[in-house]
């Protein structure tokens, strides 16, 4: 079948590769997306279509921030059976249609829906569900697909227009079909593709590598996390935890890579919350995942209970016996040892396979501990797994042997069963030398010693004794040691309920000889505490290669349900009990833990002896005690022994008799071992003990009493005393031990047994059965006390410690009720009772013993007492008659604290017991009928209470309000609800008069009442909701006499409260929810008008306590959470009702609909919350949305008729409310949050999830209420325009409102702008109408594109047609009717208007290819803003332009865009002016204004060096100031800076810019381009190669070319000159000699506008006397600099110049070489120059040489060009007299000064070879140049006979008068005068003040012939000026005192040749007397030569020659070598 375009786009998925074989193909890869366009082959097995691959990351170099990049799209063709179709995309349809194969998705989907959770076992295991499962490519190949096109398609009509081409419509997100099961499938694969898209290129381009890194870890969870959701085999505790921290994770994301938050509920799977949630709740958990990283935990309860889980997962020693780990825990606090927390966990090494038994297991759960174990809230205390490895070693030698002491008996040793076989090492993890394994707790046969009188061989002992074979002599004395010990540190683990799995390193006391161990470690002092070391170091076991353990702790007070939820790692787990209770006992318990520490033996130490007192121990041992042993049993008060009743460790079996590890002198044990002994047995029982030195006998004995004085002995440590192990101690007497006749503990207070040895050790008692406080035991045994001493034992209850009570509890309440029973009419003992049991509900109340149903689980079965309710009544009414008494103040606080518990032990103590309760209804009846009266009297009391003022009571009242709401809920069984409310009611009216705190505690009373059962029933809740307005009125919003609230901390912690009640309301209230929005916008207008700062403390939402829960935060916030809350609360009442319902009677309606559209205004512009809140963002427009349509029933219910008789009637509409609200609309409509179109997809796929399509709900409300507000049209305006409603009221917001309209237009939202174009053509015709012109509308149209341009880029041009085009679609009809004239206005308007918007999408698109594009597109918007005359917008531009050219350094250009602005003011100093925004100008006068301006043009001008401008704006600043305003002060400012500029000239300094013509050609250019020429104005250094660089990023797409055959041709080309200014020869300053070349330059190059370039050069073979030149002229359309740094070429003339001028030209350029030249040597640019400038001076002073610029001489009149007129002899005035009559025109008067100039810079580069290197070439070229250009040395120099000579003003022969008429010979020049200037007034400031005539003789002439005079008359009496300029001169290098071009890098080079010459002795040489003319006699030195050549003369003759005016004293010597005599 032949190719045929699908009716629409189908989306398909690749589920097959293919290859491509052809050049269409198009090859897929699995997974990748593709869009079907057309189907074709044979059978339509084929496609044709899109493939949307990955965007590449290149593609992020151009993109903006967080903008997604650009997918690349492939097109081709690819088999059908490769791709599988997913959606249609019908545009009926918005989801498409679902072909064969998704529909037969869908129903697998649906089957596997089908499986439900049969059990919580099955719900484990379950498989992936059916969608994930994957079919093979045969059952896929095999189905036939679907055909996209109908077989037969219908005909099209071959007039129709072509339709466009389909391609890919965007799409909001893609759902698969677990979407509903799963949402957070869905929601990780968006993110994930939204992350790849459009953020992690920043991080790559960035080179943000760690953040990059945190990224990728996060992508792993989440792929884990997605895999684990699809696959669904976890538990739903498992479930929920995983779902959780999947939106956390996608929430840390997010906030790393856009700052943007999309609220997920991990409650609802992990759904996105949207705005049919509640609003309330989005709120909250919007705020906790903007601020928090992870999920808020609840308060750390101080009482939980911990648990953590030990598993030893690999363990690797190397020894030859077993081993047994011991592992516990234990805490340490700050400077204390450690203390265990556990009991001993033991695991046999190595670890057996398989086992089941307890002894088996290597992992345990240790149980119960408390956050004070834990060390939560406390950083002094630590937390420790401890581990000890315990193993048989051999006894270490004794010094001597011990004798058996004729006893034959020993001490029986319990060993622990033994009887499992040992199989294979598990899993490989044990690695031993020996499989066989041994209990850790047995004991062979050769340990067994003789038994004491006291026992005898138990009967385990033989059956667990070794084979023979292990008997030995290499057994028979081995003795279990600790070899090593270890810890980790768990604290942190368990505080945050975490996991570890670490490396365990064991550790023993290092040898002197070994290596110290790295005692850094963090558990290093644990080991130091639990193990000692004599060296203090410590040494790793290097036996134990391997030791992993697993640690993993969790938080649970209830440790069934812990286990139930957690069966994978508590399943059958071993649970080790903790040492003692952390809250209260859930079972019976009766535990003795002794701790035996150490011996403690000193070095002289005695036993204790029956007869003697004490005997030295080495009597007794004389061994070195390095195997000390305790061996121990338990014996009733009998003597009888207790079986089985010591346990080492909790999963091992018990031992009758027990030995302990040996250890040495010095050392400790440091093991804790339980006493597991009957109850009956307690009292009475002991411990007694032998230690030995192992294998020794036993040397002493002790024992232990653990029952003394009617109680178990007390918990501590003790110190029991050793006794001599003799006949007398080990006898019986009386059937007992006689060892029960000694002192058991040693007395330390004893002088007489200072040197005792004595056993240290430590018991605690942990039982439910005894007590160790007396009493308690006393209130057991009441009975047995009476009067006073019962009344003592009462008052000393309190004392007693509350782990006693709770553990008797039953038993305490049993006690208290008999006595009160027994003393019912005794006011103290009521009292005494009634506070005790105030005691014991405290602790019960305290949450560190879990005790919430204490009454019923311990009293309410306690129906015995018939007085006991009453009894308790009367004393609570006793406490609260008298609570201003201090004592019973006290008490009366104590009691509120635990009201509710004292008033349900009432309660329960009324009612009758079970057998004999009668009900009445629901409510139990009490066994005493005035009760309920009783209770009702004492809340009267309470009332009362609370009423009393004074201060005093505060306190009490507090905890009253406090706790009050805890009560009510007693008395449920004996009240109905209402009467219930009426108590609550009748408290907080009580309390009204609160102030302070008591407020805040009088709200959260409101918030608890609310949240009671009780007031659920509605007709109780409404009453409820009643009173809650009455009671918030006071604390929020306004006050009652209307004036605004004062925003405080305590006002503001009110209105959180008062948000927090109306919020646990708001699902009850109905239409009610209304009247709280007058207080809630008056607040947040309240709040609004305080300034919010930054903060990092953030307070949670919806507080219901004080003070309220806060979070630090990483980073500063600007969040007011009031402001947040009240937002909430707003949009919840303005939406859940229908319609609003406000009491008109009550309330200002319009007043309060104006502050909710304030508000509305607020919160949509993210003023309470920052707009990376984005659920809640977007949530709050759909929000808003709904609250305008409730507010526009309202608002059109008001209108007014306009057919009422009464016309102002009809004319009374609020114009400013309904201003306001179409405010509040187009925020919402034209929030750029909204525009999914420009998002990257999670985010577009959750904004329209969140909101739906909130601008489709604002265009239609826009219709709506534009068209309720319009007039009805008659019949002829109906058919004319088509609209029903216009005009009216309409017309009050034109032009008002056309600017948001007109931004709605440009909307890429279809439905949105066409009714923003119904609406704004309302306005035109209702303005044309009116007006009959559209003036204001364009003007609003104009001023509101502008700003939109500026603000943000507009929309494409295809969007801003169809704007237009549709419009003008709409006004046609017009056309040729009544409304032509409408017609043709709108026609011209938006004419203008779409040649605006070209200009500003060129000017603000930001894709401008540089700024001189972007320049001259804002000069034609500038243009186009001039014409329409929008003056506030042209002037915004021209600030703008001048910014943008400042930017770029062209300093110039933004002077001359100021200068456009300051044209626009008249120098008025009366003119007011407005205040200008934008820019920001203040109110001021045209004249201030305008001053301001040219100030910045003047600063502009100077730094671009524009110095003609400058100077420009100067003087006309100084007009002003002159002659307008007359202020001096600035006209002398103005002058000054004038004269500054004028110095800057002169210094030269200023480099000139390069110009170039660029002509375009070829139909490629536009037409404002095509065919013309430019002058370009270039950089000073820019080269024609950079130029053309630069255009061609200006025009990328042209060529530069050198000529252009076909100028219609297509393209674009280019051709590029290189051009200079013209200079203008009829200029003055060509008349003038001697002008410094900076001053010459800036004369004629200041403002150049023509432009110059050579088209016919010098002919070689024509003289150039006779030499003509042709060049062409361009002038341009305005003189540079221009701000466009270019300008149009507007005539072209050919010039041919005639020899004088082309001499001109020729000789002056020559000048600029030589000058150029001189200024590279001079600044050492150029060393290599110095050979360049020679050529070019002798070239210059060959007299042969045909190019020489004298020859140019020619060219003036004879007497200008004789060659010898420069002789010393001539008369002045015959040189006079024959200048007046030869007259020369102004081209040879400019000749005649361009060579006197060529000559001065001749003159001065041959100053530069003045050093010995280049004397050589200097006598070449001196001889030269005089001979050259002496006619131009006689000029300059008449009195000089040489070059290097310089006249004297006291041998000056010239007359004044010709003077005059010749250029001053010490003139300086340019920068050079300046300086010299300067010297010569420092120098003159220096010596004695002479006179400015004297100073300065240079400078007039008639001081030359004084000078003269001076000189004939008194040789001598040489004057000071002269002296100073002999001084002055008195330098070997002349031509630098003859420079008239000098500059710093002269003097430079002066002072260095200066050095160099001082080395070089000077000659005097002979002279002879010459007799001149004018009678001075002179002297000429004799020559060696008759020639008098420079190249003759020796380095001392020209030097000395060169310095006549060394040497004061000696003659003087003309330029020709002559002395004056």
């Amino acid at each position: 079948m032949p190719w045929k375009p699908l009716p629409s786009v189908a989306f398909a998925i690749c589920v097959h590769p293919f290859k491509a074989t052809q050049s269409d193909d198009l090859p897929l890869q699995v997974g990748d997306c593709l869009y079907i366009i057309e189907q074709g082959g044979k059978y339509g097995d084929w496609y044709r279509g899109y493939l949307v691959g990955f965007p590449s990351l290149l593609a992020g170099l151009t993109s903006a921030s967080g903008e997604q990049l650009d997918a690349r799209v492939f097109t081709g063709t690819f088999p059908r059976n490769c791709v599988e179709v997913r959606e249609v995309m019908d545009d009926e349809k918005l989801n498409g249609h679902m072909t064969s194969a998704s529909i037969e998705a869908a129903e697998e989907t649906e089957e596997g829906r089908e499986i439900k959770r049969k059990s919580q076992t099955q719900y484990a295991r379950r498989l992936s569900r059916a969608l994930s499962r994957k079919r093979s490519a045969h059952d896929v190949t095999r189905k036939t697909p679907t055909r996209l096109i109908p077989d037969e398609p219908l005909p099209r009509d071959p007039n129709a227009p072509r339709p466009p081409a389909p391609v890919p419509t965007l799409r909001v997100g893609d759902e698969t079909g677990q979407s509903a099961e799963e949402p957070l499938v869905d929601e990780i694969a968006s993110c994930l593709r939204e992350w790849h898209d459009a953020r992690l290129h920043e991080l790559v381009l960035a080179r943000g590598y760690s953040q990059l890194e945190r990224v990728q870890e996060l992508i792993r969870r989440l792929d884990i996390s997605r895999k684990q959701l699809m696959h669904d085999v976890m538990t739903m505790k498992e479930l929920n935890a995983l779902r959780e921290d999947t939106v956390w994770d996608l929430v840390a994301g997010n906030k790393m890579l856009s700052d943007e938050v999309i609220v997920r509920s991990a409650t609802e799977k992990g759904r996105i919350l949207t705005a049919d949630d509640s609003v309330i709740e989005m709120t909250k958990l919007q705020a906790n995942m903007s601020i928090l990283d992870r999920p808020p935990k609840p308060t750390a309860d101080k009482h939980m209970l911990f648990h953590v889980l030990v598993d030893v997962r690999n363990i690797v020693c190397e020894y030859e016996q077993p081993a047994t780990l011991q592992v516990y825990i234990c805490s340490k606090d700050f400077g204390e040892k450690p203390r265990p927390l556990s009991e001993n966990f033991a695991v046999s090494v190595p670890m057996p396979e398989g086992g089941q038994s307890p002894e088996d297991q290597s992992k345990s759960l240790f149980v119960n501990l408390s956050a004070t174990d834990i060390g939560l809230g406390s950083d002094a205390s630590s937390l420790y797994i401890v581990f000890k490895l315990l193993k048989d070693e051999p006894a270490r030698q004794n010094l001597t042997g011990q004798a058996t002491q004729g006893h034959h008996s020993s001490m029986s040793i319990a060993s622990s069963k033994d009887g499992q076989k040992r199989g294979s090492m598990r899993r490989g993890r044990s690695v031993f030398g020996s499989q066989r394994k041994k209990d850790g707790h047995s004991r062979s046969t050769s340990e067994v010693r003789p038994d004491t009188a006291m026992s005898s061989y138990s009967e385990t002992a033989g059956s667990n004794g070794p084979s023979s074979e292990n008997s030995g002599s290499s057994q028979s004395h081995m003795v279990k040691r600790t070899i090593g010990v270890g810890a980790i540190d768990i604290g942190k683990l368990a505080r945050n309920q975490s996991e570890v799995e670490t490396r365990v390193a064991m550790w023993q006391p290092a040898a002197p000889t070994e290596d110290k161990s790295d005692e850094s470690e963090d558990w290093i002092e644990v080991v130091r505490e639990l193990v000692r070391s004599p060296t203090g170091s410590f040494a790793p076991v290097k036996q134990v290669k391997r030791f992993d353990v697993f640690a993993t702790a969790f938080a649970s007070s209830d440790l069934d349900t812990l286990m139930r939820n957690t069966p994978t790692l508590l399943h059958n787990v071993y649970m080790t009990e903790k040492i003692g209770f952390s809250g209260v006992p859930t079972h019976k318990r009766s535990d003795i833990y002794l701790t035996l520490t150490e011996p403690v033996i000193p070095r002289q130490a005695h036993l204790a002896h029956s007869k003697f007192g004490n005997v030295p121990l080495s009597q007794r041992c004389s061994s070195n005690l390095a195997n000390l042993q305790l061996t121990l049993e338990v014996r009733r008060a009998d003597g009888e022994r207790i079986e089985d009743c010591i346990f080492t460790a909790a999963n091992h079996q018990g031992h009758t008799a027990w030995r302990t590890t040996g250890v040495e002198r010095g050392e400790g044990w440091n093991q804790t071992i339980r006493l597991a002994i009957p109850t009956e047995d307690v009292p009475g029982s002991h411990i007694v003990m032998s230690i030995a030195d192992s294998p020794n006998f036993p040397f002493a004995l002790s024992w232990v009493p653990l029952w003394e004085y009617d109680a178990f002995v007390r918990d501590g440590d003790h110190s029991v005393a050793l006794y001599v192990y003799d006949e007398y101690s080990s006898s019986i007497i009386g059937g007992k031990g006689a060892y029960l006749a000694l002192p058991p503990w040693h007395n330390k207070n004893d002088a007489t047994v200072q040197n005792a040895a004595v056993v240290s050790l430590r018991t605690y008692l942990c039982s439910t059965e005894y007590s160790q406080d007396p009493t308690l035991l006393g209130l057991l045994e009441w009975r047995n006390l009476y009067g006073a001493k019962l009344i003592e034992l009462l008052e000393r209850f309190a004392f007693v410690p509350d782990i006693e009570i709770v553990k008797l509890l039953s038993e305490v309440f049993a006690a208290l009720f008999e006595i009160l029973n027994e003393y019912a009419q005794s006011e103290a003992y009521e009292d005494l009772i009634f506070q005790n049991f105030v005691t014991v509900l405290g602790i019960a109340r305290d949450r560190r013993f879990n005790l919430h149903n204490v009454i019923e689980d311990y009293a309410h079965t306690r129906h015995g007492w018939t007085y006991a309710s009453r009894c308790l009544t009367r004393a609570y009414q006793r406490l609260l008659t008298n609570p201003l008494d201090p004592e019973s103040s006290r008490k009366l606080r104590a009691t509120l604290k635990v009201g509710d518990q004292m008033l349900r032990l009432i309660i329960a103590t009324a009612q009758e017991p079970p057998s004999t309760t009668h009900t009445n209804g629901d409510h139990l009846q009490p066994r005493h009928p005035d009760f309920v009266h009783d209770l009702q009297n004492l809340f009267v009391q309470l009332m009362a209470l609370m009423r009393n003022p004074m201060p005093i009571l505060l306190g009490t009242q507090t905890l009253v309000v406090q706790h009050f709401h805890t009560w009510l809920p007693c008395l449920d069984a004996l009240m109905k609800p209402a009467e219930i409310l009426e108590i609550a009611t009748n408290l907080l009216d009580a309390c009204a008069h609160a102030q302070g705190k008591m407020v805040l505690y009088r709200l959260i009373l409101i918030i608890n009442l609310s949240h009671i059962e009780v007031f659920k029933p509605t007709e109780v809740r409404t009453g409820l909701i009643a009173n809650t307005f009455r009671w918030l009125a006071p604390y929020w919003g306004n006050g009652s006499d209307g004036r605004e609230a004062v925003v405080t901390d305590q006002w503001r912690d009110q209105v959180r409260l008062c948000c927090s009640v109306v919020a646990s309301q708001m699902e009850e209230l109905g239409e009610e929810s209304c009247q709280y929005v007058p207080k809630m916008v008056e607040s947040y207008l309240a709040l609004q008008k305080v300034e919010r700062l930054p903060k990092r403390t953030f307070t949670m939402l919806f507080p219901t306590s004080f003070p309220f829960p806060s979070r630090q935060t990483k980073g500063d916030i600007v969040v007011d959470e009031a402001m947040l809350e009240l937002s909430a609360l707003l949009a919840a009442a303005l939406t859940t009702q229908r319609r609003l319902y406000f009491d008109a009677s009550q309330i200002d309606i319009p007043g309060v609909l104006m502050q909710a559209l304030k508000v509305g205004q607020s919160v949509l512009g993210s003023e309470p919350f920052p707009q990376s809140w984005l659920s809640l963002h977007i949530s709050h427009h759909r929000f808003g949305m709904t609250a305008l349509e409730r507010i526009s029933e309202v608002l059109m219910d008001t209108l007014p008729d306009n057919f009422a008789p009464d016309v102002e009637e009809a004319m009374e509409f609020d114009t400013e409310i309904w201003r306001a609200f179409f405010d509040t609309l187009f925020v919402a409509v034209r929030s750029p949050a909204l525009a999914m179109e420009t998002f990257p997809e999670q985010k577009r796929r959750a904004i329209w999830k969140i909101a739906g399509d909130v601008r489709e709900l604002g265009a239609n409300l826009l219709r709506r209420t534009w068209t309720a507000i319009g007039w009805e049209t008659d019949e002829d305006s109906r058919k004319l325009h088509g609209i029903e409603s216009l005009g009216g009221y309409q017309v009050q917001f034109v032009p008002e409102l056309i600017a948001p309209i007109v931004e709605l237009c440009l909307s890429v939202h279809a439905s949105l702008r066409s009714v923003a174009i119904e609406v704004l053509r309302t306005m035109i015709i209702s303005t044309w109408e009116i007006d009959q012109d559209l003036a204001v509308v364009q003007t609003a149209m104009i001023d509101c594109l502008d700003k939109l341009g500026r603000q943000r880029p507009l929309a494409e041009s295809y969007l801003q047609k169809t704007f237009i085009s549709e419009m003008l679609e709409l006004f046609k009809p017009l056309h040729e009717t009544e409304e032509e004239g409408l017609y043709h206005a709108v026609m011209e308007m938006f004419e203008r208007i779409e040649n605006l918007l070209g200009m500003l999408a060129s000017v603000h698109q930001g894709n401008a290819m540089n700024d001189s594009s972007r320049i001259m597109d804002t000069l034609r918007l500038m243009e186009f803003l001039k014409d329409v005359q929008s003056d506030e917008a042209y002037i915004r531009y021209v600030h703008q332009l001048a910014d943008l050219q400042a930017k770029a350094g062209n300093h110039t250009e933004a002077g001359l865009a100021l200068k456009l602005h300051a044209e626009r003011y008249e120098w008025d100093p009366l003119a007011p002016l407005q205040e200008m925004t934008e820019p920001k100008w203040p109110a001021q006068t045209a004249f201030e204004r305008k001053e301001a301006l040219f100030f910045d043009m003047c600063l502009a001008f100077e730094r671009g060096q524009s110095w003609q401008r400058a100077l420009q704006a100067y003087k006309e600043l100084a007009v002003q100031y002159e002659s307008n305003v007359f202020d001096f002060s600035k006209l002398a400012r103005s002058q000054r800076a004038m004269a500054s500029i004028h110095e800057r000239i002169a210094k030269g300094d200023r480099p000139n810019a390069r110009y170039f013509r660029v002509v375009y050609k070829g139909l490629g250019f536009p037409v404002t381009l095509r065919d013309k020429q430019f002058i370009f104005e270039g950089h000073s250094t820019e080269r024609l190669a950079s130029f053309e660089d630069r255009l061609r990023q200006l025009h990328p797409s042209a060529q530069i070319v050198r000529s252009i055959t076909d100028a219609e041709s297509e393209g674009q080309y280019l051709q590029v000159f290189a051009v200079s200014p013209n200079k203008d020869l009829n200029h003055t300053v060509y008349q003038r000699t001697k002008v410094s070349p900076a001053a010459r330059e800036h004369a004629l190059l200041s403002n150049p506008q023509k432009f110059a370039q050579t088209t016919r050069q010098l002919a070689v073979d024509v003289p150039v006397t006779e030499q003509q030149v042709e060049k062409t002229v361009y002038t341009t359309l305005e003189p540079f600099p221009t701000i466009l740094r270019r300008s149009e070429i507007v005539q072209t003339e050919t010039l041919v110049l005639d020899p004088i001028e082309a001499a001109i030209e020729r000789t002056t350029r020559k000048t600029q070489e030589l000058l150029s030249l001189e200024r590279r040597i001079s600044s050492g640019e150029d060393e290599g120059a110095m050979s360049q400038l020679s050529d070019t001076i002798l070239l210059s002073v060959d007299p042969t040489s045909e190019g020489s610029v004298a020859r140019y001489r020619n060219l003036l009149p004879a007497s200008e060009a004789l060659a010898e007129t420069a002789s010393g002899e001539m008369d002045p005035e015959a040189l006079e007299n024959e200048a007046e009559e030869t007259m020369l025109s102004p081209m040879q008067n400019a000749l005649k000064v361009a060579l006197l100039d060529h000559a001065l810079a001749i003159r001065r580069c041959l100053g530069l070879y003045n050093r010995s290197a280049f004397l050589a070439t200097k006598a070449e070229l001196v001889p030269r140049f005089e001979a050259t250009f002496g006619h131009e040395l006689a000029i300059l120099f008449p009195q000089s006979a040489g070059l290097m000579a310089e006249p004297s003003p006291r041998a000056s022969i010239i007359s004044e008068r010709h003077a005059r008429r010749e250029v001053d010979v010490q003139a300086v020049s340019g920068a050079s005068q300046v300086d010299r200037a300067a010297t010569e007034q420092q120098n003159a400031e220096e010596q004695p003040r002479q006179g400015r005539r004297r100073s300065i003789p240079w400078l007039r002439r008639n001081s030359s012939s004084r000078g003269q005079q001076q000189t004939n008359g008194d040789t001598n009496g040489t004057s000071h000026t002269r002296t100073r300029s002999r001084s002055r001169l008195r330098d070997q290098s002349l031509p630098r005192r003859l420079s008239f071009f000098r500059s710093s890098e002269d003097k430079l080079r002066d002072r260095a040749l200066e050095a160099e010459a001082k080395d070089t002795a000077t000659a005097v040489r002979p002279t002879v007397p010459v007799t001149h003319s004018s009678g001075v006699e002179t002297y000429r030195p004799t020559l060696s030569q008759a020639s008098t050549g420079y190249s003759a003369m020796s380095t001392a003759q020209l030097k000395e020659r060169l310095s006549f005016m060394r040497n004061s004293a000696a003659p003087e010597v003309t330029a020709t070598g002559e002395y004056v005599g």
